[in-house]
């Protein structure tokens, strides 16, 4: 069912949960097991479980002896395609724990604006959970183009979670949860709830902020999160290390209040509604 309540999550039927390249790369590598026995706790109640996961340039960086994200696009794909085998090794590696099987799925934007191979991706990822295999998914930086990219995988698990109709969103972060303004800033306050169609305009979530291995922020989370809730589906903002408690429908991060009457829209509408006009942020 539609979880319209954090505490409803531990009893939604299909869950997608997306985790950034700053969770999981560098240092924050030993992070995917803690990440993964989550899922894997969810997985276990019967939970349809599905990850979007970044890092696939950031974690291909040290095999090219790179020190920083490159900015060409070559390189990126060239990074990309070392890093997503190894991050989907990793992911494996900790699934096998717990008897899991992970599969992966690479789209593009233009995976999802056409239908055929829209309906393609949506059948694949029901099978796979239809066999209780858990879907990986990430945008397929090694083929995308600046033109088509989703801009972010935040806004690429919004639009996964429409396509397969999940349950709940929950957008993993380096923060507990949003503020109404940066969080080192004097004044700042965490945002507990924010209700459906509630006016944002007076908090300041910043723009798009580009780190040294990914891109993203509280900005693309929260426009993210509102496509979502807009397509009825609860969506939660929260750090990494909170995602146990989140799935198991504790009173943490920022919970977005789905629509309770979601109009019948297509995904391609969303995915024109979301797209950044100069789509130039890289997923990865």
């Amino acid at each position: 069912m539609t979880a319209s309540r954090r505490s409803e999550l531990p009893s939604a039927r299909r869950v997608v949960v997306k985790v950034g390249s700053s969770s999981i790369s560098g240092d924050n590598a030993v992070k995917i097991g803690p990440i993964v026995a989550a899922l894997a706790a969810a997985h276990g109640r019967g939970t349809e479980v599905v990850l979007v996961s970044s890092g696939a340039i950031a974690t291909g960086m040290p095999y090219l002896e790179l020190t920083s994200r490159p900015t060409d696009l070559a390189t990126q794909q060239a990074a990309a395609a070392v890093g997503q085998n190894v991050l989907i090794y990793r992911y494996l590696s900790a699934l096998r724990e717990f008897s899991i099987v992970a599969g992966q799925v690479l789209l593009t934007a233009g995976d999802l604006e056409n239908r055929t191979p829209r309906l393609n991706a949506r059948r694949a990822m029901e099978r796979l959970l239809g066999l209780r295999i858990i879907p990986i998914v990430n945008e397929n930086d090694t083929v995308a183009t600046h033109e088509i990219r989703f801009g972010d995988n935040d806004r690429l698990a919004a639009l996964v979670a429409k396509l397969i109709r999940a349950d709940a969103l929950v957008l993993l972060s380096d923060i507990d949860s949003l503020y109404t303004a940066p969080p080192d800033q004097p004044g700042a306050t965490p945002i507990d709830t924010v209700g459906w169609g509630e006016d944002l305009t007076g908090f300041e979530f910043g723009s798009v902020v580009v780190n040294s291995v990914g891109t993203g922020g509280a900005a693309t989370k929260v426009s993210a999160a509102r496509v979502a809730a807009a397509s009825g589906i609860g969506a939660m903002v929260t750090h990494a290390d909170l995602l146990p408690q989140a799935l198991a429908g504790k009173h943490v991060g920022t919970w977005f209040v789905p629509n309770p009457a979601p109009p019948e829209s297509t995904l391609t509408g969303v995915l024109r509604m979301t797209a950044p006009a100069a789509a130039t942020g890289q997923a990865g």
